[in-house]
């Protein structure tokens, strides 16, 4: 291989030779000049994309501020970024999908050709959010579970089928093949791949963005991505930029390394907490120092997924010996690795330990003064120390009639674990993560230890390699001897799919005996998400996961008290079980065969029951007015406008901190004594098998009826109103909120949301933006937004306001009549501008205050100015 610098007319452009084939690339050096080796990687990767994807003077300015980027460490210049590929997973790729289809209906009825609204990029989309545990403890539970998966979905994936037979470049991996960002990590990711322009052959690093916050995790492996909104995803699938302003860059300077006991998860969590604390939310941030190269891929990659849990945007890992290791043993071939090595280290990208670039701020971490810990109970941030669980619950008011009552088979401690899954892309796509846990497992069979009854187990890995690998180390027996069989290769319990609890431990807690808790190794734990009854969860490592199950409490202090007794009288503590490094390392090298994941992939793929499916033909939808499924949106119309202007609103609620998108639009189990559960029971469906609310995106009417339908909201405007309730001010009534904000519009009165710091933190769902628009919210007004749903809520034309600090007190202290008065015509709306409003008391009186739009770049004004994503592709396409 060698790097040749081209003799064209452009002095940023070389050529590489590599497999017998010269290829054009950008000289991303020349391009920066001096600035390029003092940059994050991350912003050189940005400088690639500008070079190759702008032109003329907006390129040569935006390159101008990517230097000037330097001086500060910061900035307010935009740049357009161009991914090669976007990535979405069913529930999300549903609502996006059926935007899609809808909008083609409205071409037609405007006299335009529907197939003029085509995806310009390819589209991956992964079946994996809809999988339950159903049947679990069982060797076929993972069989069992996924006919129960198509059953339910089959309408929803024979739509996902028409799409990807109507749009181009739509790919659809069916139910069973995993989880979308370890697919991405095992199978799509290139890190560096081949496109042809204007018929000439270019090697350029592969970039992508995805509708799941946790896209991130591809970052572990040298690849650029990040989560978007389905909206924002949207622009970019018909070819528009994504616009952001230069981002603030957190380097995070790994020294060290892991110590014996502790994992990747232990990392994570570690990194999640402190950065939370330093505050990075909506920054970029890379890792750098020598610690790096002591993490693998996979260690890389549970660190880079939390991204949205730490609040920034990326956690990025670059390139070095590691990246081509997990390539060659995940099977990729001997000519792709050969093309990242020599264009990574030819383009300035390769990883070098000693290098210190300049970056925004800087936060130290030392690997070896990780040590075991966990998360919770409501937040990912809050770490604890391993044996602090305890701790933290005694800190809980515990149930209604604390202690322990007869169950049938015993009794209950009062905080029993209800829920032990491990679960989740997080931590189960790092091989030694899984092996850790079988290990343990293991070694709880040989000392003849098992799981209490009513501990619902469950194993539900990222990829459907992890099954051969964990059979080739004789490890999948072990953990099946402790109630974790495999439950199938999805979401499950992470996205809030991991079916009943027991019946044991359901029943204590209605007789308010016993507080449920879970225990998991997913990402987020935010009250309500994994099941709609558990408000208390905690994150932790796989291993770990299965020694609270076999503890059955959750307020066992495993650091000092026995997991649990053998049957001989013997007292086993977790150090005895604890597997070393050592010992992993060795089951690691035993397991691995680079064939598992291109082989168990492909025959996943070819499941018959996904094959069976029928599927529509046609450009056009042909939508069932009868469906629960799949509706029309209104919003999918070019009658819908700008939300901007000069208006009074009543506050339709007012929420404190923290509110996540999971709280607004609940992904979890229907309910089935609530208002949803009527809707869809007057329409025909069986209140015992209502599915979740995540199967129901594509119907908007269910969805708006399930906003903010989660026992954990509480509505500051009345605190003791119902789930789902509000306050109806001008008749003082308590209503379903659709209810309030249906009198509201018929009335003709405008409605806004108020809350506190981090307003739509957790998943990317644009559902929770769609959902706000449908209510008639017109303006945000917040303390601070958590990134993707300030995005979300701008492709819905919704305007986003930060209050300023010292209106805190008071905005949130609204009371029914209250209102508040904006000023934002669509002039006025320019990044960071400020917005003049009032509160205006009911008794009359008046309190001015000055919000800031929190806008970021130019296409963010010109998205608000015309209502949104979805009536600029419109517009964009008919005057095409």
């Amino acid at each position: 291989m060698s790097v040749v610098t081209a003799a064209g007319s452009h002095p940023s452009i070389t050529s590489l030779s590599v497999n017998g084939e010269v290829l054009q690339a950008v000289d991303i050096e020349a391009a920066l000049g001096t600035a390029f080796s003092r940059l994050p990687v991350v912003l050189r990767l940005l400088a690639e994309n500008v070079q190759r994807n702008m032109a003329g003077q907006e390129r040569e300015q935006a390159m101008d501020a990517l230097r000037n980027w330097l001086a500060t460490g910061t900035s307010t210049a935009e740049i357009e970024f161009l991914p090669t590929r976007v990535l979405m997973h069913d529930t999300t790729s549903t609502p996006a999908l059926v935007d899609i289809a809808a909008m083609r209906d409205t071409l037609a009825e405007s006299g335009a050709d529907p197939m003029a609204l085509n995806p310009l990029l390819r589209v991956d989309v992964s079946i994996d959010h809809s999988l339950a545990v159903e049947e679990y403890g069982r060797a076929d539970a993972a069989a069992r579970n996924i006919k129960h998966e198509i059953r339910r979905n089959r309408e929803r994936y024979q739509f996902l089928k028409w799409a990807s037979k109507a749009m181009n470049g739509v790919h659809i991996n069916p139910p069973g093949t995993g989880i979308m960002h370890t697919i991405n990590l095992e199978q799509l990711a290139t890190v560096v791949t081949i496109m042809d322009k204007d018929g000439v052959r270019w090697a350029v690093p592969d970039m992508m963005v995805g509708t799941d916050s946790h896209t991130p995790m591809i970052n572990g492996l040298g690849v650029l991505g990040w989560g978007v909104g389905g909206l924002e995803a949207q622009t970019v699938m018909f070819g528009m930029p994504a616009t952001l302003r230069i981002p603030d860059v957190v380097g995070v300077r790994l020294t060290g390394e892991l110590g014996p006991g502790t994992l990747a998860t232990d990392l994570a969590l570690t990194i999640t907490q402190r950065l939370r604390e330093v505050g990075v939310t909506g920054e970029f941030v890379e890792f750098f120092g020598p610690g790096v190269s002591t993490l693998t891929v996979g260690e890389r990659a549970v660190v880079a997924n939390m991204a949205p849990e730490y609040g920034a945007t990326t956690g990025y890992f670059p390139i070095d010996g590691h990246v081509l290791d997990y390539l060659a043993s995940t099977g990729r071939s001997a000519e792709q690795t050969r093309l990242v090595e020599a264009y990574a280290k030819q383009a300035g990208l390769w990883f070098d330990p000693e290098a210190a670039p300049v970056y925004t701020r800087v936060v130290h971490v030392d690997l070896s003064a990780v040590a075991m810990h966990a998360a919770g109970p409501r937040r990912p941030q809050d770490l604890l120390p391993y044996g602090g669980i305890r701790t933290a619950l005694e800190q809980e008011p515990g149930p209604a009639n604390s202690g322990t009552a007869p169950t049938g088979g015993g009794s209950l401690p009062d905080f029993p674990v209800a829920l032990a899954a491990i679960t989740s892309c997080t931590n189960t796509s790092d091989p030694r993560l899984l092996i850790a846990a079988g290990l343990l497992a293991r070694n709880a069979r040989q000392r003849g230890l098992a799981v209490p009854h009513r501990v619902k187990t469950s194993l539900a890995p990222g990829s459907p390699a992890a099954a051969s690998y964990l059979k080739r180390a004789g490890l999948i027996d072990d953990l099946a001897s402790v109630g974790f069989d495999i439950v199938g290769f999805g979401c499950t319990t992470c996205i809030g799919n991991p079916g009943p609890l027991t019946p044991e431990v359901a029943g204590a807690q209605t007789a308010g005996v016993s507080e449920p808790v879970a225990i998991l190794s997913g990402n987020r734990n935010f009250p309500g998400r994994v099941h709609p009854d558990v408000e208390l969860s905690f994150i932790m490592s796989p291993p770990l996961v299965v020694a609270f199950a076999i503890a059955g409490d959750a307020k066992r202090d495993l650091s000092k008290e026995p997991v649990q007794v053998a049957e001989d009288g013997t007292a086993v503590y977790l150090e005895e079980l604890w597997p070393s490094r050592d010992e992993i390392d060795a089951f690691v090298a035993k397991a691995n065969d680079p064939a598992d994941f291109r082989r168990d992939f492909a025959i996943a793929s070819r499941d018959p029951q996904w094959k069976r499916l029928e599927a529509p033909d046609g450009a056009q939808y042909p939508w069932d007015d009868g469906s629960t499924i799949l509706r029309r949106p209104p919003f999918a119309a070019l009658t819908e406008g700008s939300l901007l202007g000069k208006f009074t609103a009543h506050p339709l609620l007012v929420l404190g901190d923290d509110v996540t998108t999971d709280h607004i639009s609940p992904a979890s189990a229907i309910p089935p004594v609530s208002g949803v559960a009527d809707f869809l029971v007057d329409r025909g469906e069986d209140r015992a098998d209502l599915n979740v609310f995540a199967s129901r995106r594509g119907n908007w009417e269910v969805m708006v009826r399930g906003a903010f339908h989660n026992k954990s909201v509480r509505n500051l405007l009345q605190p003791e109103a119902p789930v789902a309730h509000t306050v109806h001010a001008p008749s003082n009534e308590t209503l379903p909120i659709w209810d309030a904000a249906r009198r509201y519009r018929e009335a003709g009165d405008s409605v806004v949301m108020v809350a506190g710091e981090r307003y739509g933190m957790g998943s990317s769902r644009d559902w929770a933006a769609k959902a706000q628009r449908l209510l008639g919210v017109r303006a945000v007004i917040a303390a601070s937004f958590e990134r993707i749903h300030r995005s979300n809520l701008i492709g819905m034309g919704i305007l986003p306001l930060v209050m300023p600090a010292d209106m805190r007190e008071r905005l949130l202290g609204l009371a029914p009549g209250d209102r508040i008065a904006l000023d934002a015509p669509e002039e006025r709306i320019h990044p960071r501008a400020g917005i003049a409003a009032r509160i205006i008391r009911a008794d009359g009186t008046e309190e001015p205050f000055m919000a800031t739009a929190a806008v970021e770049t130019g296409l963010e004004c010109g998205l608000l100015a015309v209502g949104g994503v979805i009536p600029m592709i419109l517009r964009r396409t008919l005057t095409a």
